[in-house]
């Protein structure tokens, strides 16, 4: 019996929970059943917390592999923790716990002395072997073997022999099984009880038979789970398949589980892998790769994570992940479960691409159907309907490629070229069974690369291109040099970051020329993503080798551009860079470097305020081709489409995307598709089509984790989506997970919108004093990047409200006024609307409140034929509040139906609960005083109202001074301000004035 550790269930395992609460509570009995680290144990650890917090009895049972072989363990084990946990009258136990206090740890097979007799007593074992020991011939309670045992064990044997007293030869077996089944009844005299057995496989048979006894006698009030990992390679251990009888003498069922009884603990999706590792201090960059290596099995997920982090140089995305130490070894631990004639099986599917149970039968395993069943049953494969084989884990292939020797891969890629009926997957093969170079292999396979291109499997093509560079003979250096250039600009094209970092460091080994090293150099810095930080000196050695030649000089340029604005957040320098970038491909007569040169500079100038910004991109858009280049990174439609974005011209920007959507889908690369999802969900949040929005940012956050890039602008993507349709809390949740992957990768433009995006969910929450803390960072970030237009991300707005909330309304209106006349210059229209909602609250605070009100109405229509419903709901809550203000109260409740009308027909389910809730003292019912108190209450502001809950609630100056992040000194003056305007004199009349 071992404590219940503390540990919370995965995001995303509520489902699962909600599954077992329905059969406990419709059978009474659950079996969680998984491969070994997927996290049922966390499952079965959630469910207890909640039995705990219900004021439940929980008692938990861990068994260990060596209790299978020790008569009665696991059943002692259990009754020694119900008496450690129930005071049983005249049998004494340890002090008593506090309610909720999990049960002490008690050692199913932990031994106390080394005398026979006294290791009986210490395990409890429930057998007639207790006799032989002749420790009952004088007598148990007399026996000083008895007393040595420690407290629980010692209970546990008195229970026991009141329960089922010991007669002349032993146990009496129905005495035992009766008193048992006693003890357990009578634990639930208290209330209901949940027992958790984990490792239900290692219990032994004895105790397997007096607990399944017991449970069966048991009232509905004891409710069982069971946590399983079945032993795949034994038939026994499978007692739960239909037809299957258990000849096993140790089946170690408690009950026979019907259908509903068994749930199945799936594997994490790849975002919940990353909010694992986030819990844990993490990598979360490297989340989607991590996913893949682990296959969402959460041990070895949490062992690659550990790796990364323990590495002495951090691993860069665009280098190998490290899968030595212990994720190896946990691989090798599955794998070798394993009987040797399976393992062979599995090698074979490792080294072919497309793995199938009959492609493994031609090349040479007679077996392959049987062995591949029971890979499948060790979850180490899964099969489809057409026998094809998928790894559950990235890591399982990769280890068993590791392990073998190179006889053994190159036998088996010789046996694979020989049956594949694909001529490129034939070429690849016949590559990478022999070591020796071969000029005319190599160039089959070059040749192979491009039909893989042409058929638009750009991994694949990325894969051949370097296996050609590599089968290239070293006489011929200079073929060789051009196929790893090719090589990484392909592994470019299809994102794999990995293998363009493989290409580029053989090159830069070889004597290639200034210009082949300066491509491969940018291949790199093409795949790095929003990791740019660690990549200074490709940046160096890269401007070093493109002196004298302009063409290259302008593409390095443009990559500096980049840099300079994402890993340095210095816009200025990036422009500086961009116009140079331009000039430069404009000499040399090459117009979509140009154009894209031209992109970045008007991507910069519209942040830094520069009127002619949109001069700059027209000229862009004219030089780009009519018929799309391969790829949209840097290019002038997309940032013509996010122009209109800030604008609010949404439909504009929606029908244009659509439009250009398909076409990337089908030529352009990964990280083209995922920028357009993204933008397009950031449109459809905008406009009020929350399942859309939450439909395409989810699809950006899947491609982005598959392709193993930074999730750090999806999740910025998916807090703006959740924050329209989802959830306030998942949108809090996936901005705070944006804040850091932003930090890992040193993106200092995703760090301040993921900031803004937390800023302004914790503002909507009513958590101010954690909003004004966030944006004010977001504040100084913008700052210290010289941001200017504020269409681009809008924390003005929301900031002042936070200042205001806070009773800074000098500060909040300062903001205003310096924001409002470079949104005028601008033409940001929408900006200003922004600015009018804050400042009527401005105005209501000072008590204006006539004023605001009119204010509030005309901006609540003038957003409704911007077309932003969302904004226009939140402007009609914020004339709600006001109204209330000026005890108008209809008018409120109408100003909330309205708003709750927008939120409805938007699908923005979190701001519709937020317009219908019961707004702050107006749950006052009739009688006396109540219409006053409601009038009282409304003339404090928010702020006002927040402290004067915390104050009645009985919080001293000091403690609200630190939850609301204030000094005691302002906590004093606005009590005394409450004081005046509710008549009270004293903490106590507060807290009646404050009470419905």
């Amino acid at each position: 019996m071992t404590t219940a550790p503390q540990s919370p269930a995965p995001v995303g395992r509520e489902e699962l929970l909600t599954r077992l609460e329905r059969a406990l509570h419709t059978r009474g009995r659950a079996l969680l059943t998984g491969p070994a680290g997927v996290g049922k144990t966390e499952v079965a650890l959630a469910e207890a917390a909640r039995a705990e917090a219900r004021g439940e009895t929980v008692l938990w049972l861990a068994t260990l592999p060596s209790d299978r072989e020790i008569p009665g363990a696991a059943a002692a084990a259990l009754v020694a923790s119900v008496a450690a946990t129930v005071t049983w009258p005249g049998l004494g136990t340890s002090r008593p716990e506090p309610p909720g206090t999990p049960a002490p740890a008690v050692p199913a097979s932990e031994p106390y002395a080394a005398d026979a007799a006294v290791d009986v007593l210490s395990h409890a074992a429930l057998a007639s072997g207790i006799l032989t020991s002749g420790v009952l011939d004088s007598g148990i309670s007399s026996s000083g073997v008895f007393d040595q045992l420690p407290g629980p064990q010692r209970t546990a044997v008195a229970m026991l022999c009141r329960e089922a007293p010991i007669e002349a030869g032993g146990w009496d077996p129905i005495a035992l099984r009766l008193g048992i089944a006693r003890i357990l009844r009578a634990l639930t005299c208290r209330g209901p009880v949940l027992v958790v057995v984990d490792g239900v496989q290692n219990v032994d048979a004895d105790s397997a038979d007096l607990l399944r006894f017991a449970l069966h006698l048991a009232p509905p009030t004891l409710r069982v789970v069971a946590v399983e990992t079945p032993e795949p390679y034994a038939e026994a251990h499978y007692p739960y398949r239909e037809g299957h009888r258990s000849e096993d003498p140790h089946a170690a069922h408690l009950w026979v589980p019907s259908e509903a009884d068994v749930l199945r603990v799936p594997p994490l999706h790849a975002d919940e892998i990353a909010e694992l590792l986030i819990h844990h201090r993490l990598p979360s960059r490297m989340a989607g790769r991590i996913h893949r290596a682990s296959g969402g099995n959460p041990r070895l997920a949490l062992a690659v994570g550990r790796s990364l982090a323990d590495a002495r140089t951090p691993v860069h995305h665009a280098e190998a992940l490290t899968l030595s130490g212990r994720a190896r070894d946990l691989a090798r631990q599955l794998l070798g479960a394993a009987p040797p004639a399976v393992r062979e099986t599995l090698l074979l599917a490792a080294l072919a691409l497309r793995p199938s149970a009959t492609l493994v039968r031609r090349a040479g395993r007679p077996t392959a159907e049987a062995d591949l069943a029971a890979a499948e049953r060790a979850d180490l494969v899964s099969l489809s309907e057409d026998g094809s084989v998928t790894f559950t884990a990235g890591l399982l292939p990769s280890t068993l490629v590791h392990d073998a020797c190179w006889a053994e891969r190159s036998a088996g890629h010789a046996a694979l070229a020989e049956v594949v009926d694909d001529p490129v997957e034939a070429v690849r093969h016949r590559a990478l069974a022999t070591e020796r170079p071969d000029e005319e292999l190599a160039a089959e396979v070059a040749a192979a690369a491009d039909l893989a291109r042409r058929r638009g499997n750009s991994a694949l093509a990325a894969e051949l291109a370097l296996l050609a560079a590599e089968s290239t003979p070293g006489r011929h250096g200079t073929r060789r040099i051009a196929r790893l250039v090719d090589a990484a600009e392909e592994a470019a094209r299809a994102a794999r970051a990995d293998l363009a970092m493989r290409a580029a460091t053989d090159l830069l080994a070889r004597d290639a020329v200034p210009s082949d090293r300066v491509r491969a150099r940018l291949a790199v810095l093409d795949t790095a993503g929003q990791g740019l930080t660690g990549l200074d000196e490709m940046y160096v050695h890269a401007m070093e080798d493109s002196e004298g030649d302009t063409a290259l000089r302008a593409a390095v340029q443009l990559r500096l551009a980049v840099k300079y604005v994402l890993a340095d957040g210095d816009p200025e320098r990036s422009r500086t860079a961009a116009v140079e970038s331009a000039a430069l491909a404009s000499s040399m007569g090459d117009p979509r470097l140009a154009a894209q040169a031209l992109t970045v500079q008007a991507r910069m100038e519209r942040a830094l305020g520069f009127p002619d910004a949109e001069t700059v991109l027209a000229q862009a858009r004219a030089l780009e081709r009519a018929e799309r280049p391969l790829g949209i990174r840097n290019a002038a439609q997309i940032l013509t489409i996010r122009h209109a974005l800030f604008d609010d011209r949404l439909n504009d920007a929606r029908d244009e995307l659509n439009a250009l959507l398909p076409l990337v889908q089908r030529r352009g690369s990964v990280e083209d598709t995922i920028e357009l999802f993204s933008t397009l969900a950031a449109i459809e949040s905008r406009r009020g089509a929350c399942a859309a929005a939450l439909a395409h940012a989810g699809q950006s956050l899947a491609l982005t984790l598959e392709a193993g890039l930074s999730p750090g602008p999806a999740w910025y993507t998916l807090a703006l989506a959740e924050t329209a349709g989802g959830s306030f809390a998942r949108a809090a949740s996936y901005a705070r997970r944006s804040v850091q992957a932003s930090e890992e990768e040193g993106d200092r433009v995703f760090l301040s919108r993921s900031r803004y995006a937390l800023g302004r969910v914790q503002l909507i929450n009513g958590d101010v004093a954690a909003a004004l803390e966030t944006l004010r960072r977001v504040q100084a970030d913008e700052r210290a990047q010289s941001t200017v237009d504020p269409s681009m991300l809008r924390w003005h707005e929301e900031l002042a409200e936070a200042l205001l909330a806070q009773d800074a309304g000098d500060e909040a209106l300062a903001l205003l006024a310096e924001v409002r006349p470079v949104a005028e210059r601008l033409g940001r229209s929408t900006v200003l609307l922004g600015c009018d909602r804050a400042y009527a609250l401005c105005l209501a605070a000072e008590g204006r409140t006539d004023e605001a009100a009119e204010l509030l109405t005309r901006t609540a229509e003038s957003f409704g034929r911007a077309g932003l419903p969302l904004e226009r709901g939140r402007a009609l809550i914020a004339l709600a509040r006001v109204e209330r203000r000026r005890r108008r109260r209809s008018a409120a409740q109408t100003a909330l139906h309205e708003a709750a009308s927008v939120f409805e027909r938007a699908g923005a389910a979190p701001w519709l609960a937020l317009a219908s809730e019961t707004p702050a003292g107006e749950a006052a019912g009739p009688g006396a005083g109540g219409e006053e108190s409601v009038s009282a209450l409304s003339s404090l502001t928010e702020a006002e109202l927040r402290l004067a809950r915390l104050v009645g609630q009985g919080a001293s100056n000091q403690e609200a001074a630190a939850k609301l992040y204030l000094s005691v000194k302002t906590v004093e003056a606005r009590l005394t301000r409450i004081y005046q305007k509710l008549d009270v004199r004293s903490r106590a009349q507060l807290a009646t004035a404050l009470r419905p």
